[in-house]
């Protein structure tokens, strides 16, 4: 028994081992960015904006592998069943906070088959309506849903994802029953926001500032605390009376359990080094997104208080629960 106990401890000493040199190599070939929305979208933006700068660092190729469906959980399956060994990196949205809560039964843990690696930006969102319905803000909107119960509706991108719950959320400070149209997506949601196939849609500030720049939809508010400097004329929700939705949401990057935690901190820091080059800072400022870039001590925290989070906010807004 104690011969074995040696053969076994000797085993494992080498796995260890074997992993560390791994670590060291690391990187060595191309690595896979995987983005759980579709092309066009702000996180693929955002992916191909770090991913370029990452891969400079790194010193090798990194691609994105979009991968949309089932509010990003599809995406999310794919990486948590990858390989550990730092050569598939997830892109997500803070709706891995919610996945749990909302997902009567998903085909991974979101604690248990990922390490956090880091925040990349944290954003607010812009409220938009489309040009082709009468409310000039939140509050005639809310007025003509009322007036209409469960003729308009709200667009996502995907069941589950933080721009599903937080029109919910919506729906539930004001009152109103708008029906949740999901899409693939933010591109194909903008793009039936803009047809009048929607009426209401959180963006993430990328698209929603740039198209409510150029006309192509309305502006009828925003979730922080106080005015965009990018939109001025377009009111805060909390001015409006809508108290509660002063929210925001995230990107992240995250890599499957067991990824040796060298690899992790080396991804870290390519990240952060990425987030602080001047010319990556301004692309994503100009576009109200704050890099971010922190241990991936300091963001499983966060993930850890999102996931409690977001399990209140879809108790309060009464979310069933999702096939």
């Amino acid at each position: 028994m104690r011969s074995l106990g040696l053969t076994i401890g000797a085993m494992l000493a080498l796995c260890a081992s074997i992993a560390g040199a791994r670590a060291q190599d690391y990187p060595n070939r191309t690595i896979r960015m995987v983005v759980p929305y579709a092309p066009g979208g702000g996180v693929s933006i955002l992916g191909q904006i770090v991913g370029n700068k990452m891969s400079e660092i790194l010193k090798q190729p990194i691609v994105i592998d979009n991968r949309p469906g089932a509010g990003g959980n599809l995406g999310a399956d794919i990486v948590a069943k990858s390989p550990p060994d730092g050569y598939t990196i997830l892109l997500h949205t803070s709706a891995m906070s919610s996945a749990s809560s909302l997902y009567g039964k998903l085909p991974f843990d979101t604690v248990k088959d990922f390490v956090p690696v880091s925040m990349v930006i944290s954003t607010q969102f812009v409220i938009a309506g489309s040009p082709k319905t009468a409310a000039a803000d939140l509050r005639e909107l809310a007025t003509l849903a009322k007036d209409k119960p469960g003729a308009l509706n709200f667009g996502s991108s995907g069941p589950g994802s933080s721009l599903h719950i937080f029109a919910e959320m919506f729906n539930s400070i004001a009152g109103t029953k708008m029906v949740h149209i999901p899409y693939r997506g933010d591109a194909p949601m903008v793009t039936a926001l803009i047809g009048g196939d929607i009426q209401l849609a959180f963006l993430p500030q990328a698209n929603g500032i740039a198209n409510v720049q150029s006309n192509l939809i309305r502006g009828l508010g925003v979730t922080g605390t106080k005015r965009m400097d990018a939109l001025p004329n377009v009111p805060t929700a909390l001015e409006q009376g809508f108290k509660g939705l002063e929210v925001g949401s995230w990107n992240a990057m995250f890599v499957p359990a067991g990824t040796p935690p060298a690899v992790v901190n080396a991804i870290q820091q390519a990240l952060a080094k990425t987030l602080a080059d001047p010319k990556v800072r301004e692309v994503l400022v100009q576009t109200g997104q704050e890099p971010v870039g922190d241990t991936p001590e300091a963001f499983a925290a966060t993930f850890k208080a999102d996931i409690a989070r977001f399990a209140k906010v879809v108790e309060a807004a009464k979310i069933p629960k999702l096939d």
